[in-house]
């Protein structure tokens, strides 16, 4: 069962990765783990929704290793990964045919880079990172593992985006800045200047609205 792929997440984003998978065709998804009661979308057609992380154990007994985590909360994508990897599961990547990649880009496992996105020579993209729809990643950047680069962003060359940050929908941000872990910068927002660990800024240019509080855990590899 080496093509037998799990997706956990059953809402609009699992839907996406659901897509990318199908579209690369190289995995067969056996079906969508939603614990949190989330209503699946009519799009995964025949395959099984469990709703239960029991079926992790169950699908491992049987034969399934490969996952791929398909919500956006950041933080949450992280802590499941690494409970996922606890019970030997290994993670794919879902790449979408109509993204463009750099040939010396590094791109971790558990990401998910959707169509439209493009991600430029030299730049270095953690595990279980989100480059989401028509988002641009210019050169050499580093995005650590669990960020989100929102539909319609655009990071500039240099720039360093920390552990589970996210930058919002049509977002910019400025060569060589860095965003801190656990940071979010609002939609549209121009980002200037470095933005520290776990906070929200937003605005034109950004600034700090709010200190949030959140934890990540390190993952092996």
């Amino acid at each position: 069962m080496q093509n037998k792929l799990l997706v956990w997440g059953a809402s609009g984003h699992a839907l996406v990765v659901a897509d990318i998978i199908r579209l690369c065709g190289r995995y067969e998804i056996v079906g969508f783990i939603d614990d949190v009661g989330q209503d699946e979308h009519p799009g995964f057609g025949s395959a099984m929704v469990f709703r239960d992380r029991a079926a992790l154990d169950q699908q491992f007994a049987s034969g399934v290793r490969r996952l791929i985590m398909g919500f956006g909360d950041c933080a949450m994508r992280l802590r499941l990964a690494e409970f996922a990897s606890g019970r030997g599961f290994e993670f794919v990547k879902a790449i979408h045919p109509h993204s463009s990649i750099g040939s010396d880009t590094s791109i971790g496992a558990g990401t998910v880079v959707a169509a439209g996105a493009v991600i430029s020579s030299g730049a270095r993209v953690g595990q279980h990172v989100i480059i989401n729809i028509n988002a641009g990643v210019h050169h050499e950047c580093l995005i650590e593992d669990g960020a989100h680069v929102a539909p319609g962003a655009t990071i500039g060359s240099c720039v360093s985006l920390g552990r589970g940050a996210l930058v919002g929908i049509g977002a910019v941000v400025k060569n060589r800045v860095r965003i801190g872990a656990g940071a979010i910068i609002g939609a549209g927002a121009v980002v200037v200047e470095d933005v520290p660990d776990n906070v929200v800024a937003y605005g034109v240019p950004a600034k700090v609205k709010q200190i949030i509080s959140q934890e990540y855990p390190r993952l092996a590899g």
